[in-house]
């Protein structure tokens, strides 16, 4: 492992909060982790939701 990936797992798990026992992370948390705006996080889950339910 390089220092590169030890860094980005660092950064992430900075974004991971312990909620009634349980590990979330919010949506505006990821869309920061993948340089996409909140929106674009929510819709993403929707078409998913949609596809699978």
């Amino acid at each position: 492992m390089n220092n590169l990936e030890v860094i980005e797992k660092r950064k992430i798990e900075d974004y991971i909060y312990e909620i009634d026992g349980r590990y979330v992370i919010t949506d505006s948390d990821l869309a920061i982790i993948y340089n996409v705006q909140t929106k674009r996080i929510n819709e993403a889950v929707k078409i998913i939701l949609k596809n699978f339910l």
